[in-house]
């Protein structure tokens, strides 16, 4: 009789990424929205992670940008963050104030 087989545990890493930006010439919210859409939807399509503004919802000339991403393989985690802050940080439009890295492998709990 074969013996049962012993499930694979792959390990898990969640990676974040906050971009805290100061936008250029926006005098309104409406304008901030057309500024920081485009940079959230590039994000999305170019890399495949998760991202959306989540703070300074009130201030026209902030933005916070949350970037998320999960794969198997610590490196690409780290590779793929990187990657997004050196887009956001070449666009034009936005001055990138500050960067936080946060990796999450399966052993933190």
């Amino acid at each position: 009789m074969p013996l049962p087989a012993t499930p694979v545990v792959m390990p898990v890493f969640v990676g974040s990424l906050e971009l805290d930006l100061l936008l250029g010439d926006v005098h309104s919210l409406k304008e901030k929205r057309s500024v920081v859409r485009p940079v959230v939807a590039e994000l999305r399509r170019k890399f495949e992670v998760s991202a959306a503004e989540a703070g300074h919802l009130d201030l026209h000339r902030r933005a916070l940008i949350g970037v998320a991403v999960v794969a198997a393989d610590a490196s690409h985690v780290r590779d793929l963050l990187t990657s997004c802050e050196r887009l956001v940080a070449g666009r034009p439009e936005v001055e990138l104030l500050s960067a936080k890295h946060r990796l999450l492998g399966s052993e933190d709990e």
